[in-house]
């Protein structure tokens, strides 16, 4: 692979915007190439750098070495060969670098100054970007450092609820030293690198360092003088910097102005909000407490090295970026200015600075001890997910299944035609009692089909989808994941389809046969059997997680609103004619006669009433989403959304209306209000949702970014959009088919999942965008203690 495409891969996706357009100064160097190869004679060698002895290369390095000159860092012959000069400058208190080429005059120069002006910008650009991100991490772990003070000093008083008076300072984890020297290091650290030594000197990164008394105390201390007195020694020139004692507050002082965040989204916590009731308790010491902060600060510390761990790699992708790009001018224009270049990279912020390097080893080493006992392989194990290797046998495994649906749907549609099975009587009530329970099966698979390709989709142009869907690293399912699945669950309900094709009663029982009959309930109960199932087996962690968003679309509005949640809620409104079937599921089991497939459901009015219920559930939990978020948030973007969703909630009831009660009046309401909705629906799909429609924008009527190269694809997707949205009028305007009801329904409804799942990778593509222009990388961990100095900073 190319490293061109090797760095773009392996670039954060939120942070594409802060790396170095490694892809323009490359286009800029091919510029430069090709304009010398138009100006070099006819006959002349290629240009690149002047290769020797290339015959006798086999040992290289002993047939030029008496041609070696030494000269002298800054000797006159060096400065005179150098083709460019980089110098740093101070532009108001903010440090950048900037190159002169020293020989603009030379035929192409005016190429050449282009390219390292860019080149400048970009560098400039990077070292800008991780200095900021440095100093917001050293922020944090000044944030961290008082949490762990609170952590050790709550431990202490759990453990012992006596308050018995020993000396637990030996427990005490510092993220960094006290305040004074945090200032003091941030100071240090922007001043200009002159050598990497110089940054290893910053006391701020002595984090998480164990703090010791006593003999050992003194011990170390003298260890550290005698330290000290070498290092003067060996580097005189240096000027001493006074020794900053940390900050060693006794462990249960802490405790006085500290109080506990009630961080869990509960129905109670979003009462106390509406109330206005204050959001932190007083400290209750008890192990089940002490767990919960565990718990929390576990997650806290894995969030805050993974961001440790993605600067790191932005610092070293960057560095090797320009390493690489230099090379490529030099090989082209045959001057030697990488290495001056490169000098300057290793003495900048970005090349010299090793905060990350050391508060990565900290955070591990607190990590380790605190949270891992003391176990480096579980702690690591924990700190550094291993990447999910794709396995043959899930490939195996979804091409068999797949194959086995393949297959069934093939044999299903022979015994159709040659049995002619719909010639028979009893067509007319399979279609009515047994296409129902088995569309469910179909719907459910479509879905997780068009799910399948959406992750295909997103992962090839890089959209963050665990990140947006905040899944937990190394727990998402890949599409291949999702195929088996969905190929499974399709195989083995075409499989109970073929084996209950009977159209005709057995003529000695007058009954159907009562196992066959019963196949539907028994695959719907395994399937949820499965979903429910606590064991850590077919993706646990994916099942409960659809189980939380699942939980907290039906309590809506008391839960706290998340991109999770409400884009489930959103499938949901596109899977109405499942919920109805699962409606006709319990009518046709409990109440009806399944051994005869008779039934009287539509005729009931409890079954009707429920048949409004079920229909416009998942808009009602989408519109008390949307209030929820405009009560937090007070954006009126809310409220225009939730009122689409009434709309919806409108036109859907006066739909149902129409199919059960008919007449002539209904159908004219039904497909006005229905019209409406669809029109007010597709503006938001293409404005808001997908971010669209932007006269104004580079790529007219579509928006400036755009992760897909082909235009057409937007456009064309808009107007498939349209299509669909209207599609269900067709349950209104009544077209003169040759279709069974029950068929036409399920065409329908499946036309418009194919719609979501359309519509859910434009949405997420919007979402990943957005979180690009913020550079929003991480989401937010919430602390478990609250100090009290915290709150006045915020009165």
């Amino acid at each position: 692979m190319k490293f061109g495409k090797e760095f773009a891969s392996q670039m954060v996706p939120e942070w594409q915007e802060a790396y170095m357009d490694y892809d323009y100064l490359k286009t800029l160097l091919k510029e430069l190439q090709s304009f010398k190869h138009k100006k070099q004679p006819q006959g002349a060698p290629a240009g690149g750098l002047k290769r020797k002895l290339t015959l006798y290369r086999a040992f290289s390095g002993l047939t030029q070495k008496h041609h070696h000159h030494h000269h002298s860092p800054t000797s006159p012959d060096d400065i005179e060969s150098q083709p460019i000069l980089v110098s740093s400058v101070n532009n108001n208190g903010t440090q950048s670098y900037e190159t002169t080429f020293l020989m603009s005059t030379d035929e192409g120069g005016e190429y050449e100054l282009v390219y390292f002006r860019r080149l400048d910008d970009e560098f400039n650009k990077v070292d800008k970007f991780y200095r900021d991100k440095v100093q917001e991490v050293m922020k944090e772990a000044d944030v961290l450092n008082k949490q762990m003070d609170a952590l050790i000093a709550f431990r202490i008083k759990v453990e012992n609820p006596q308050g018995i008076s020993f000396d637990k300072s030996v427990e005490m984890t510092r993220l960094a030293s006290d305040i004074a020297a945090s200032a003091a290091a941030m100071s240090a650290a922007t001043t200009p690198a002159g050598s990497r030594s110089a940054s290893k000197k910053a006391p701020h990164l002595e984090a998480i360092e164990e703090s010791i008394h006593g003999k050992a105390d003194a011990a170390d201390d003298d260890d550290k003088d005698g330290a000290k007195d070498r290092s003067i020694q060996i580097e005189e020139d240096k000027p001493t910097k006074p020794k900053i004692k940390p900050m060693r507050p006794a462990p249960l002082e802490v405790l006085d102005r500290v109080k506990m965040n009630n961080t869990l989204e509960t129905p109670r916590s979003t009462i106390k909000g509406v109330l206005k009731v204050p959001n932190h308790t007083d400290l209750s010491f008890s192990k089940e407490n002490l767990r919960k902060v565990e718990e929390q600060l576990k997650r806290v510390f894995v969030q805050f090295y993974h961001k440790l761990r993605l600067l790191k790699s932005y610092s070293f992708l960057n560095t090797l970026a320009l390493s690489k790009i230099m090379k490529k001018y030099d090989k082209i224009t045959s001057r030697n200015a990488s290495k001056s270049y490169m000098k300057m990279v290793d003495n900048s912020y970005l090349g010299s600075s090793e905060e990350v390097t050391k508060l990565m080893e900290r955070v591990e080493n607190t990590f380790i001890k605190h949270f891992s006992n003391a176990n480096r392989a579980k702690g690591m194990k924990i700190l550094r997910p291993k990447i999910k290797r794709e396995r043959h046998r899930i490939s195996f495994s979804t091409g068999f299944f797949a194959g086995c649906v393949a297959s069934l749907v093939l044999a299903l549609i022979m015994i159709i035609r040659i049995r002619k099975i719909m010639d028979h009587q009893g067509r007319t009530i399979y279609m009515e009692t047994m296409f129902p329970l088995y569309s469910l099966f179909g719907f459910v698979v479509l879905h997780m089909l068009m799910y399948a390709i959406n992750i295909y989709y997103w992962r090839k142009y890089r959209v963050n989808y665990a990140f947006i869907f905040g899944f937990k690293q190394g727990t998402e399912l890949g599409y291949r994941e999702v195929l088996l699945v969905s190929f499974g669950l399709g195989a083995v309900a075409l499989a109970c389809v073929f084996s209950n094709l009977d159209m005709e009663m057995d003529p000695h029982t007058k009954q159907y046969k009562a196992f066959t009959e019963l196949l539907p309930l028994i695959l719907l109960l395994s399937v949820l059997i499965i979903l429910f199932l606590p064991f850590n087996v077919l993706y646990r962690s994916s099942r409960f997680f659809l189980l939380t968003c699942l939980f907290h679309c039906l309590c809506a509005p008391l839960y706290k609103v998340t991109l999770p949640d409400f884009f489930l809620a959103d499938q949901l409104t596109s899977q109405v004619q499942a919920f109805r079937s699962m409606e006709f599921y319990i009518c046709y089991y409990f109440w009806g006669d399944f051994k005869h497939r008779e039934n009287t459901c539509r005729d009931s009015h409890v079954y009707k009433t429920f048949y409004f219920i079920v229909a416009v559930l998942p808009y009602v939990c989408r519109f008390l989403q949307c209030l929820r978020r405009l009560f937090e948030e007070k954006d009126q973007v809310q409220g225009f959304n939730g009122l689409k969703y009434f709309l919806t909630i409108v036109a859907v009831c006066l739909r149902t209306a129409y199919g059960i009660y008919k007449g002539i009046g209904w159908r004219v309401i039904a497909w006005i209000v229905s019209a409406i909705a669809a029109i007010f629906c597709t503006y938001w799909d293409f404005v808001y949702d997908w971010g669209l429609l932007n006269r104004h924008s580079k790529n007219r009527w579509l928006r400036d970014k755009l992760l897909v190269p082909h235009k057409e694809v937007y456009f064309g997707a808009m107007g498939l959009n349209v299509l669909l949205r209207f599609a269900w009028h067709q349950t209104v305007l009544n077209f003169k088919l040759s279709l069974h009801p029950a068929t036409l329904a399920t065409i329908v409804a499946s036309l418009e999942i194919i719609r979501r799942g359309m519509w859910n990778f434009f949405r997420l593509e919007n979402e990943h965008l957005t979180n690009v222009g913020k550079y929003r990388a991480f989401k937010s961990v919430p602390l478990p203690f609250n100090y009290d100095e915290d709150d006045e900073k915020d009165d």
